[in-house]
């Protein structure tokens, strides 16, 4: 295996060998699906993940190769034929353009956690619970690799309005100031392991100096174990990434590497299991999430042996979501009913050690919504439901209830039971549900 990163775009993709054996139909799809939905593949995918023998079917391949069933059959044409007839580049990418925002590229509302600071939007941070800050340094605004289902992909698309990127860490450092019950800073992108050593370190090195002491824990949301796990290994400046984990650790700061992972195959090579033993040896945390996606994972068994596995390596089982609404979701979404029983039957399957994972979780605009089950209450079978986090912390951990909709992909979909008009959160808080939603001004 080379070890030296090589991307694979829309722009060189043919020079990858195996390209020559798929059919022309799927080169088709790379063709036209790319042109709305981001496309990037590497070396290490290509050559280590993918099971070119069945790409028909081949989960990997699936979540780097554009599928023509990815866009409704209406714009798959419609690019199509602008490609077939050449059309101008300015019509073109208006066209594109206006494909893109009918795949609502900003869901759950994410304008809507943007704070401010002296009166000015801060459009590299997010911040919708009190105690979280998601920080997008914009040297990260990219991945070694693009997944199909990404529900970031408008980043990676040019569009720019729905981009959130920021340079200047010195703003985040005052906005952190002036906010102290702010425990935890996540960096993600993008990938912030995209960037170079010395330019994380900027970011991360100040929050390790007096005044952050209200700032325990550092989380880096990363795709680059999977994708690129050599990052932590070969790469010029690998030590000197173990070397800046090693020195949060040192200064007594929690870090948590929250790592994607959606198959069991990337975790099964030797690369990956060297990255996440370097990275554990430094005393970081690495805490596993992954959504629950159609043609990849919709398989019990799949995510019990990949929690298992991940246990077995030293990793923490974290989160299972639900795919947002977003992009390519008809390719990839599930019922939420199918989506509960897919857990519950994992999860019954492993020991407590794995059962640390939450889900199937929703982060919707009002926070993160798990799917508690579905049961029949008061003659009337509902969703049963809960919030993980919360705009108003009040309201974790209150159970309430949805009208059973079997073909519900997303909360948005679902109603409140019991023929009530609103839910709970919906309506006037009561005095003892604490104050109101926490605000960011």
């Amino acid at each position: 295996m080379d070890k030296k990163l090589k991307t694979y775009t829309l722009q060189n993709y043919r020079t990858i060998p195996q390209i020559s054996a798929l059919k022309e139909s799927d080169i088709e799809a790379i063709e036209v699906v790319g042109r709305v939905l981001p496309f990037k593949t590497n070396n290490y995918v290509v050559n280590e993940l993918i099971d070119w023998t069945r790409t028909d079917d081949d989960p990997i391949f699936t979540l780097n190769f554009p599928r023509r069933e990815m866009l409704e059959k209406k714009h798959y044409l419609t690019v199509k034929k602008m490609l077939d007839e050449g059309v101008d580049k300015a019509t073109f990418d208006r066209k594109i353009h206006e494909i893109r925002l009918e795949l609502n590229p900003n869901p759950a509302g994410q304008e809507h956690n943007v704070p401010t600071l002296d009166a000015v939007k801060l459009k590299g941070i997010q911040h919708k619970y009190p105690e979280t800050v998601l920080f997008f340094p914009s040297q990260g605004q990219t991945c070694h690799a693009y997944c199909t289902f990404c529900f970031r992909w408008p980043q990676f698309s040019g569009m720019s309005g729905l981009k959130f990127a920021m340079k200047e860490a010195d703003l985040l450092l005052k906005y952190l100031k002036v906010h102290r019950q702010v425990s935890d800073v996540l960096f993600t992108g993008g990938d912030p392991m995209t960037m170079s050593a010395s330019v994380l370190s900027a970011y991360i090195e100040p929050l390790l100096e007096p005044g952050f002491e209200h700032i325990h824990t550092i989380r880096i949301g990363t795709k680059s174990l999977a994708y690129w796990p050599y990052r932590y290994l070969s790469d010029p400046d690998s030590e000197q990434i173990i070397a800046l984990f090693n020195k949060v650790i040192a200064a007594g700061k929690n870090l948590s590497i929250q790592a994607h992972f959606n198959h069991p195959t990337e975790l099964s090579t030797d690369a990956v299991q060297q990255a996440i033993k370097a990275i554990r040896a430094t005393g970081a945390q690495i805490r596993t999430q992954s959504p629950l996606l159609k043609h990849i994972n919709d398989k019990p068994e799949l995510w019990a042996e990949m929690w298992r596995k991940q246990v077995d390596l030293g990793c923490i089982p974290y989160y299972m979501f639900v795919a947002r609404d977003t992009g390519s979701k008809a390719y990839f979404e599930l019922p939420l009913e199918k989506c509960w029983q897919i857990f519950r039957r994992a999860y019954r399957q492993v020991s407590g050690l794995c059962r640390t994972v939450r889900g199937p979780s929703m982060s919707d605009h009002p926070g993160k919504i798990q799917i508690l089950g579905v049961q029949e209450v008061k003659g009337e079978k509902v969703f049963v439901l809960r919030f993980i986090q919360g705009r108003n912390p009040a309201w974790v951990h209150i159970p309430f209830f949805a009208k059973y909709d079997p073909k519900a992909t997303w909360f948005n979909q679902l109603k409140p039971a019991f023929d009530e008009e609103k839910f709970f959160f919906e309506q006037k808080p009561p005095k003892d549900m604490g104050s109101k939603p926490f605000l960011f001004e």
